[in-house]
């Protein structure tokens, strides 16, 4: 049997989006640009795409920029922001426990000038909003924060935040990483006071290369691209139709019975903690209650460092992750795991569990049925 349990790093592009994205490549292939009906046709796949996105956020069609996905989003976001509103200030706000795609861009800010406050986070891995207000200054141009986090599933208070932000300084922009969160809880830019928000496909079941970038409009922000003006000159280079139309019917699919699927998602995820918490020496990181988000399980193996636990794992054709992906390229310890308190060796014992609509009852039961063999095995190995 396998169980891919790794779908926070990467999800399984739907058949659907598979589908709409071979179209794409091989019968309406025209370039948006191009004047002719190929390029039309093209474009109205474009336009298409951003209708249904936008709904999903109950936001303007023109506010949302198509992009390689979560990466750039989150580079476009802060650098276009941070450089378009220097002149008002050069303090930026954010969590100690981003992704690394907000982090390194935040290092390369301060590189160049930019004052950085790190806010820190609570055992459960969720930041106060009284300190983020009470950071918020007159030269504050920009906080972001990310809605879930990656590693432990903790999920920001982002609508309080967005009230606490615009109260304190109402020109100071909000970001947030919507990456895990989309699709999955509830957003609206709107009512939470979100002037950008990022969102990556492959996390949706849609293609990687492929995400979008909200942009409120009137939003003073530079582009970070320069080149034949595309996307109203937010984005140059030749759209990437394929993956836009790919991601739109991923979105599509995702927000049709969405009610139901997170239901199953939260489903899944109680049954893997109930099945974990019935294991010796296994602790649980972050909220196990649904304050948290339905699809990530973060969980410590007293014992057993964790690539090798990774490793028992895929032998038996279960894939987890030991962290986030983007960060597994630069091993150390985790920030977030650190930053909710994981002590000692728990830090190098943590395997993180997550979840995509193609899971079911039974690869998690048989997830905790080889969890079972695993550990006791594992552990006398490392005694001896």
């Amino acid at each position: 049997m396998e169980a891919y349990l790794d779908n926070s790093a990467t999800t399984r592009c739907s058949k659907a989006a598979a589908d709409m994205v071979y179209k794409l490549l091989t019968e309406d292939y025209g370039n948006p640009s191009s004047l002719h009906m190929k390029g039309v046709e093209a474009e109205n796949y474009i336009n298409d795409a951003k209708k249904k996105i936008a709904k999903t956020l109950r936001v303007q069609d023109k506010e949302i920029l198509f992009t390689s996905g979560g990466t750039e989003s989150n580079n476009t976001a802060i650098i276009g922001a941070a450089m378009a509103n220097k002149r008002a200030g050069r303090h930026i706000i954010t969590s100690s426990v981003e992704h690394a795609s907000v982090l390194a861009v935040m290092q390369f800010l301060e590189e160049q000038g930019f004052e950085i406050t790190y806010l820190p986070v609570n055992h459960d891995g969720v930041i106060s909003v009284e300190e983020l207000k009470n950071a918020v200054r007159e030269d504050t141009i920009l906080v972001s924060l990310m809605h879930v986090n990656n590693e432990i599933g903790a999920v920001m208070p982002i609508e309080e935040a967005g009230a606490a932000i615009k109260e304190k300084n109402p020109a100071t922009l909000f970001h947030v990483d919507a990456i895990q969160s989309y699709g999955k809880l509830e957003i609206r830019p709107k009512r939470m006071n979100i002037d950008m928000l990022s969102v990556s496909g492959h996390k949706i079941h849609g293609p990687k290369g492929s995400g979008f970038l909200y942009i409120k409009d009137k939003t003073k922000i530079k582009p970070i691209i320069y080149g034949g003006g595309q996307q109203k000159g937010m984005r140059s280079g030749t759209e990437n139709v394929p993956g836009c139309a790919g991601l739109a019917e991923a979105v599509r699919i995702t927000y049709k019975d969405h009610g139901e699927k997170i239901e199953r998602l939260y489903g899944l995820r109680e049954r893997l903690i109930a099945g974990l918490k019935g294991l010796e020496g296994v602790t649980i990181n972050g909220l196990e209650t649904r304050e948290s988000a339905p699809q990530i399980v973060s969980a410590s193996f007293a014992g057993i460092r964790s690539e090798v636990l990774l490793h028992a794992l895929e032998d038996k054709g279960i894939y987890v992750s030991s962290g986030s992906a983007c960060s597994s390229n630069h091993p150390g310890v985790s920030g977030t795991l650190k930053g909710i308190g994981v002590k000692g060796e728990l830090l190098d014992a943590t395997l993180r569990f997550s979840f995509g609509m193609f899971n079911t009852e039974e690869e998690v039961d048989y997830c905790i049925g080889v969890l079972g063999e695993l550990l006791p095995v594992l552990r006398r190995y490392k005694r001896g």
